[in-house]
């Protein structure tokens, strides 16, 4: 079983499709199909199915991309190791939530680079589901994302604490003045898209509220999402420290939660790892060393 046919294995299941796997793997198509090809007839199944929108995985399929997944991350951490001399240099890819990379890691990023210059950094925004796969997949050597996260490759420490809180019109100034002045269903729950804990966290609370059948509204940024709440088209549950900050804080109302909503750790996490590159365990260092900073 080649190596590279497992890597291309893996590119396929995560992007849906041969056209947008060869743009991920800078290939051409026919190359992509090859291999997968040569990867089935050599297990004897197929792996995928194949429809008008793309790609699935098949039950063989989905049994064996964890270990593509694995071996392709192996291969990357073999390749780092072999070319880590002990400084703190080369790329180094960090994944975020839109929240926390918009208030909390401007500081933290500024302060890396400065300790550690000759590394090349690049931050990628996604939901946490999003950011967790990417980095066992190795497409990232971190990310920071919502706790919990439970799964048996990953590691991590605690990066931030969030209060989280219900934003809305500002006519609003309670949980009982909300549910007064909105229809019996609730009002719209202006999220981001699946995958999303904050959201996973609002239909919690909406369900506790009486609200499960509520509309949803998916919106892509952070300040679109700010901005619709001022304008009175539905609520929204982010981080204090993100809403406070915002231009248009004056224009929303704040509501705090009840514990079990409002409590949540951001974790930087990353995967357990024989050898993790220098760039990456400087990086950890310096997070553990402002949450030390922070605790005392």
């Amino acid at each position: 079983m080649e190596l590279s046919d497992l890597m291309t294995f893996a590119a396929v299941a995560r992007t849906g499709g041969i056209t947008r796997a060869a743009e991920a793997l800078n290939t051409v198509q026919s190359n992509v199909t090859q291999r997968i090809k040569a990867l089935e007839a050599e297990i004897g199944t197929a792996l995928f199915e194949r429809h008008s929108r793309g790609m699935t995985l098949t039950g063989a399929g989905r049994r064996l991309l964890p270990y593509a997944q694995r071996m392709a991350a192996l291969s990357r951490e073999a390749l780092l190791a072999a070319r880590d001399d002990g400084d703190a240099k080369g790329p180094l890819a960090i994944g975020s939530m839109e929240t926390t990379a918009a208030v909390r890691l401007p500081a933290v990023l500024a302060s890396f680079h400065r300790r550690f210059p000759a590394v090349s950094l690049t931050l990628r925004t996604a939901t946490t589901a999003e950011l967790a796969t990417a980095v066992l997949e190795g497409s990232l050597d971190g990310a920071f994302v919502t706790s919990p996260i439970d799964h048996a490759e990953l590691t991590g420490i605690t990066a931030f604490r969030e209060e989280l809180v219900l934003i809305t019109a500002q006519r609003f100034d309670s949980l009982a003045s909300l549910r007064a002045g909105t229809a019996e269903s609730g009002p719209t729950a202006l999220v981001f898209r699946v995958g999303c804990t904050y959201r996973h966290r609002l239909e919690n609370l909406f369900a506790t509220l009486g609200w499960p059948s509520a509309a949803r509204c998916e919106l892509g940024t952070l300040d679109g999402m700010i901005g619709c709440v001022a304008a009175g088209m539905g609520v929204a549950l982010l981080p204090r420290t993100v809403v406070e900050r915002s231009e248009l804080a004056r224009e929303i109302s704040i509501l705090a939660l009840e514990p079990q909503f409002a409590h949540v750790e951001t974790l930087f996490v990353y995967r357990r790892s024989l050898h993790h590159p220098s760039a990456l365990a400087a990086f950890i260092s310096s997070l553990e060393s402002e949450e030390s900073e922070i605790a005392a």
